[in-house]
């Protein structure tokens, strides 16, 4: 675990220094987000924070294969290197796209690029492991099922990125919990501990926890689709190498909650339960006023939760508090005992409830009260 906490302290320390000098940069070549129809903010703000993120999961990634305690494991650096190579191209994208405002089509075709590279590393689905059965995949199937999953995260988390500190607090908190269960199974199930998917999450986690002093209300700089879309990378990585290579059917399920062995599969869609959500709702709701799905709105869960009288700062801390119920719930099961993982699921869900309620509610009463 010393180990994994000094790779996300390198990650969260490098990204932080980073982002003041890109910021610089941004700022004098202005390289700013505009203020737009549909966005939040309300003055020019700089890009580049995804730059400063991809610096910190370089050198995170450089400490880890340095470490003996991962770097001897061949596949962990291998797949490190493919998923940096892979991260580097889809912030070279996101920054043209920052800077130029990319067509829709040269954007998709980056991020399938990315994509590959990283499938020609061997990060891709191997198998889809159930409880009962692995379903082997052939190498055509694994590469589309790879390519596309890394596809629809990569959106999804850009599409999330709306409000100051929005995407970089979602993924840090869904992150650290696919990293928590990844790192307690390999402990409880006397797998490796050094793997792919710990290090991957725990260096995700560092980067957003560099960058969000930069990027929360009122945000100095934005990550931009460089930042997001490398986070929506890491994040489906780091999925694919943990779900798509390990054996479910290995797992022990005694005493370990709710059919602990469907969360390798269902955990990388809990992690990102809100983007992932978000996105296809946008899809559906551009196609059914007949737009195409990449053509931005102002109907997104934030927008909504603005809309329904959150301040931006607690809109983003209701997101927050689901992403952690949904995301720890999860892994809740898989790691407690039945009993407690329902307490522990239904305390969340009513908190939640209630703090994105709150602003209705008030509403209400003052209505009434105005009434009498």
């Amino acid at each position: 675990m010393r180990e994994y906490l000094l790779v996300m302290l390198i990650a969260a320390a490098t990204t932080y220094l980073l982002s003041g000098g890109f910021r610089a940069i941004a700022i004098r070549f202005r390289i700013e987000a505009p203020i737009r129809m549909r966005d939040v903010h309300t003055r020019p703000t700089p890009y580049l924070g995804g730059l400063a993120m991809l610096g910190g999961v370089a050198v995170a990634f450089l400490l880890g294969s340095m470490m003996p305690f991962l770097g001897r494991h061949e596949v962990v650096t291998r797949d490190a290197r493919g998923i940096l190579a892979a991260g580097a191209v889809i912030c070279l994208v996101g920054v043209l796209d920052d800077i130029i405002d990319l067509p829709a089509i040269a954007k998709a075709a980056g991020q399938v690029l990315a994509a590959g590279i990283a499938v020609l590393f061997g990060v891709r689905m191997y198998w889809i492991s159930l409880p009962n059965r692995i379903i082997a995949l052939d190498q055509a199937s694994s590469i589309i099922i790879t390519v596309l999953f890394i596809f629809v995260c990569v959106n999804a988390i850009n599409v999330m990125d709306g409000l100051d500190g929005l995407a970089s607090g979602v993924v840090a908190i869904g992150a650290s919990a696919m990293f928590t269960y990844t790192y307690v199974l390999a402990r409880e199930q006397n797998f490796v501990v050094a793997t792919t998917a710990s290090l991957v999450t725990v260096t995700t986690t560092g980067v957003c926890l560099g960058f969000l002093p930069h990027n929360f209300h009122r945000a100095r700089m934005f990550m931009g689709d460089a930042g997001s879309m490398l986070l929506g990378l890491l994040l489906s990585c780091s999925s694919l190498s943990f779900t798509g290579q390990i054996d479910s059917q290995s797992l022990n399920p005694e005493g370990a909650g709710l059919l602990p062995n469907w969360l390798p599969l269902l955990l990388p869609f809990a992690i990102m339960a809100l983007p992932l959500f978000d996105l296809a709702t946008a899809f559906i709701r551009r196609t059914w006023h007949g737009k195409w799905w990449f053509v931005a709105d102002k109907q997104h869960l934030h927008h909504r939760l603005i809309q329904q009288g959150h301040s931006t700062i607690t809109a983003v801390w209701v997101l927050y508090l689901w992403s952690a119920v949904i995301a720890y719930g999860a892994i809740a099961f898989g790691l407690v005992r039945l009993p407690i993982a329902l307490v522990i699921v239904a305390l969340g869900i009513i908190a939640a409830v209630l703090v994105t309620a709150g602003p209705g509610w008030r509403s209400e009463k003052k209505i009434r009260k105005s009434e009498k």
